[in-house]
This record gives C-alpha cells, structure tokens and sequence, in this order.
C-alpha cells in the first residue's frame, strides 16, 4: 500500500503538458520578421544592467576585468540561447523555460521553473524602479532623497528612509498599467527606444576610447597613494590592481552579476505565433542579439574602465556618472536622459512575461484559479496589480541593488539549467504521432519488452530511439546534473583544490572519471532524426557545458542571496504540495 501511494505520488511529479490544445488555437497575424526579433531581443537585454553594473561590479568585484566578466556571462547565455533556439524549432507555439519544461520532463519541475522565472522578472523589475529612481536623484543633485530623509527618516525606521524607497514604489504602483498599451502599437515604439539605447551607449564607448588612459588598467600602490587613499597599508577592499585587480574569485564572482545584464533574450520565443517564419527566425533573432548586446557591453565596460579608475566606483554609482569624473557635465545629463526616456520599455518589457508566466501556471492548475484573471478578468489590473506590487514593494524596501541582481540571476540561471537539461533528453526520445501529425516525445508501447545489457548500453542495436534508450539517457543525464553539481561544489574551495592537497585532487579526479563516463554513455545512444530548422551541435557536450557553467555562476552567489532565494522556494513548495499538485488540470 505504501509503495502503490508513493508511486502515485511520483507519477503526479511527472505529469506532463500535450501540445494538443496549443495546436488546435488560431493562429495570430504572423507579421514579425528576424529583424524585429531582433530589436525585440535587444531592447529586452539591453536594461537597467548595463547603467548600474559599473557600480557594484567594477567597484569591489572584477575592477577592469569586467569585461571578461561579460565575456563569460555571454557565452554562458548564448550557450542557453541555443538551447532555446532548438525548442523554439520543436515546440510549434508561444512559450517559455516553463512550457519547455512541462512538455519535457514534468509539473514539478515545470513548477520550479515558472516560480523561478516570476522571481527573476520581478527583481529585475524593483531593480529598474531603483536604478531609474537613483538616476532621476543624481540629476537633480540628490535633492529628493535629501528631502526624504530629512522628512520621513525622523518618523520611521531607518531602513525605510535612507533611500528612495517610498518614491520607488509609488513609481511602481503608478506604472504598472503601461503594459495594457498595444503590443503593435508599443512595438513601433520600441524599435525607437532600441536606436535611442544603441546611441547613446554608442557615445560611451566613443568617450571611453577618447578619453581613455591605459594606465587605468594597470594601476599599483603609488596610484592609491598618490590619490590619498593610503588609509591602510594594504589595498584591502581596493584589490591588488592591474587588470584584475580582485583575481579570478572576482571574474567568477562577477560573471555571476553581470549575468544579470544578458537577461531577457527568452522574450523572442514568446512571439512564436506572430513570426512569419519562426523555426528559422527564433533561433537567429536569438543568437543575433546575443552577439550584438554582447559587443555592446563588452564595449561599454571597456570605455568605462579606461576612463575612470575602478576605485572611483562606488556601489550605488550609475553609469552616467562616470561623466562627471572626467568633468563631462553635459554628457552625464545626456546619458541620464537616455536612460530615463528607455524606462518605460524596459518596465514593459518584463512586466508583461511575468503576467504570462503567472497566468499560465493558474491556467494549468498550479497556481490559484483568481490569478487566471490577469489575462481573461474583468479586474485584470486590480488582481495583476495587488500581487505584482506587494511583492515588488517589499523588495524595494529590504534588498539593495547586488542583492536583487543576484536574485534575478540565479532564477534565471536555475531555468536556463533547466531547459538544458530537458534538450539533453528530449532529443534521446521516442517519438509518437498524434492526431494532428506532429511528433510529440513521449514513450511508447511496444510488443516486446527490451533488456539492458552492457552490451546494448554502449552498443544500441536499434538506430532510432527506443523506450529503454529513452530511459537511459534520462537516469544518466539525472545522475550528471547530480555529479555536476557536486563538481562546482569542489571547485568553489578553489583554494584548498590548488593546494595541493590529495583528498580534494582526488575528489574532482573521481567526479571528473564518472561524469565522463556517462556522458560516452549518453553520446552511444541513437538520437531522434525528426528534421529540424535547427538542432543544439556537439550533443550531449553542450548542454552540458551550459548546465556546468550555469552551477559554476551560481555557486558564485553570497550565502546571503542563497538564504533569500531558499524562503522563496519554500514559499513556492508550500504552494506547490498544499494546492498545485491536487489541482493539476493534467491526468498522471
């Protein structure tokens, strides 16, 4: 009785999402074409990141190696994008790491995932209230949040007066509805915003490269001294100086920050349905602005470097601010400008996929059936905006800046993991017709039932996937993510590893022996030749490297930022086990 109960158990964890009901919808006006997407994407990507990075990166993290930080946290997601690009060729509607997610490997995973994806997009958001706020401050001398001390700090704790919070939320509050405008309409509007933003970081990187000295990225002691920060005989929270002035623990650590500027790219799958010709278009509209955002940063993070000493940074410091070190007074108002007239896409641009991520997940029965009315109630912004608001105000309130982008990132980073992991295996499954002609992966029955041999596990007798070779491929692909983890656990005492020492070396030698072996394990395996536009190469290595590299950022964040996202989690399993599970609209 007990095994029959956790059976059931295990099989309502596994339900999986049909495709049927997507299919059989109309199909919208399909008027978008790749560079559309395109602009789309780089509008998304191109946020707040980019204006308040300088400040909590550049400052106590990667000093000029920021740049390389933003080389890695680009590769990390070009190689998610292609993992999404080959879903957006096998999934023939709109959807997300959530829809992915269902299909592939089940609720509770699926679960996991949009609950993470709400999280990420939210503290993006708070993130942009504040950074816009911040900028708006500064431009007036910070006579706001002088005033608000003056008048709100001698009434309540100081946490709710120091900063702009109380302008922030009612800034929030007042905004939300700018995504009930018209998408097309809003579209046109966002191409404007697109060129305004490739201009104006244009100009920074132009002023960085002419007002640049090398000299910045080569600093010692003296340079300190010389500039009367010789407080302390060490460099202490200045670093050593050079390059990389907080060594390769600060390019890791701030990878994982700067991670936080690539979000956003995942909008483009979304517009499956309004793509004239999407298998081909998501997955170069993808990749293209990916590269482009990529040039853009690593362009800007360059400039800066050499304009301004990294010292001179201080967390809190927007990028328009470095103007003001070199005495560009009306640059700083220029680049400030623009970055205020860019806030409304940029707010738009992720209160809209949360709303659908929220919507979809009541939709299927996972989350309250009052949240369906986001998209379909008559009081859509009265119940968008109560959940939406409460949770972003009390993020306004108790995180700052590194704290939300470290959120962000880590929501984002896990669903990335995720859809690489569900690329891994799906491309190992049978496949199944259904009524309406399309391939859905799934197992099957059949005649006879096949028995695992080591022979046939390195040596599949059958060229196309098969039930048993579905079900290896997903126990060894599991059992990676699992080593995987426990790799960039190791590697994160990165001290001790290099020290020499026989336990730890051995360790990683053992991980590195078994998480080779599976994969040659996986690689044996007969892949599915159903044609695709476009497919992820070098299977199973790359997903892999995705998920890996995905850990490794994560592992990066404070132990701070992991308690945070834990009280989340728990949040959403309490919601997941007392509700979701019961309701799932989906039969196990």
């Amino acid at each position: 009785m007990l095994c029959q109960s956790l059976r059931r158990f295990g099989l309502k964890l596994v339900r999986r999402h049909t495709l049927e009901e997507e299919e059989t919808k109309l199909e919208s006006v399909r008027s978008l074409s790749t560079l559309d997407l395109v602009v789309l994407g780089v509008d998304r990507i191109i946020g707040a990141g980019v204006y308040v990075l300088a400040g909590e990166v550049v400052s106590n993290q990667a000093g000029p190696s920021i740049a390389t930080c933003f080389l890695v946290a680009g590769i990390v997601s070009m190689l998610a994008g292609l993992c999404y690009a080959e879903f957006s060729a096998r999934v023939p509607c709109s959807g997300s790491a959530y829809l992915y997610t269902f299909i592939t490997v089940g609720e509770f995973w699926a679960f996991i995932t949009g609950w993470n994806l709400i999280l990420s997009c939210v503290a993006y958001v708070v993130t942009v209230i504040q950074a816009w706020t911040l900028t708006f401050d500064n431009l007036f001398g910070k006579q706001i949040s002088q005033t608000l001390h003056e008048s709100v700090s001698q009434h309540v704790s100081q946490v709710f007066g120091d900063k702009l919070d109380f302008f922030s939320v009612v800034l929030l509050w007042c905004l939300i509805e700018i995504q009930d405008l018209r998408s097309r309409g809003f579209f046109v509007v966002s191409k404007v915003i697109t060129l305004m933003k490739f201009l104006f970081l244009s100009f920074v990187i132009i002023s960085g490269f002419i007002k640049g000295d090398l000299h910045n990225w080569t600093l010692t002691e003296e340079d300190y001294v010389k500039a009367g920060l010789n407080y302390t005989s060490t460099l202490g929270p200045l670093g050593s100086g050079g390059f990389v002035p907080f060594g390769f623990k600060g390019i890791l650590r701030g990878s994982a920050t700067c991670f936080y500027a690539f979000i956003g790219f995942t909008i483009i799958v979304t517009r499956i349905e309004e793509t004239q010709n999407p298998q081909s278009s998501i997955p170069r509209g993808i990749v293209i602005s990916l590269f482009f955002c990529f040039l853009m940063y690593f362009g800007v993070s360059v400039g800066l470097t050499l304009m301004v000493p990294y010292y001179k940074f201080q967390p809190g410091n927007t990028l328009p601010e470095a103007f003001l070190h070199i005495g560009w007074t009306p640059a700083y108002h220029v680049v400030a400008f623009g970055f205020l007239c860019s806030f409304a896409g940029i707010f738009r641009n992720f209160i809209s996929p949360t709303r659908w991520v929220i919507y979809r997940m009541a939709q299927d029965g996972l989350l309250f059936p009052v949240l369906v009315k986001i998209y379909t109630g008559t009081y859509t912004s009265i119940v968008a905006d109560m959940i939406f608001g409460i949770t972003a105000a009390i993020m306004v309130f108790f995180f700052g800046l590194t704290d939300l982008m470290d959120l962000s990132s880590i929501g984002t980073l896990i669903s990335y993991s995720l859809v690489a992991f569900c690329v891994l295996i799906v491309r190992y499954q049978p496949e199944r017709k259904n009524e309406g002609n399309e391939a859905e992966v799934q197992q099957q029955d059949i005649p006879t039932p096949e028995t695992l041999t080591l022979q046939g596990l390195l040596f599949p007798g059958s060229p196309t996937p098969t039930p048993l070779s579905g079900r290896v491929v997903y126990v060894c692909s599991s059992l990676l993510a699992l080593l995987i983890i426990l790799l960039c656990l190791v590697l994160a005492q990165w001290p001790d590893l290099f020290s020499g020492d026989p336990v730890w070396i051995s360790v990683v030698v053992v991980l590195l022996v078994l998480i080779t072996g599976l994969t040659g394990v996986i690689w044996r395996q007969p892949q599915s030749s159903r044609p695709l536009p476009f497919k992820v190469p070098a299977l199973p290595l790359l997903p892999l490297l995705s998920i890996f590299v995905n850990v490794c950022l994560m592992m990066q964040m404070t132990a701070a930022t992991w308690a945070r996202f834990g009280v989340w989690m728990l949040i959403g399993f309490a919601i997941y086990f007392a509700y979701g599970i019961q309701r799932s609209f989906y039969p196990t």
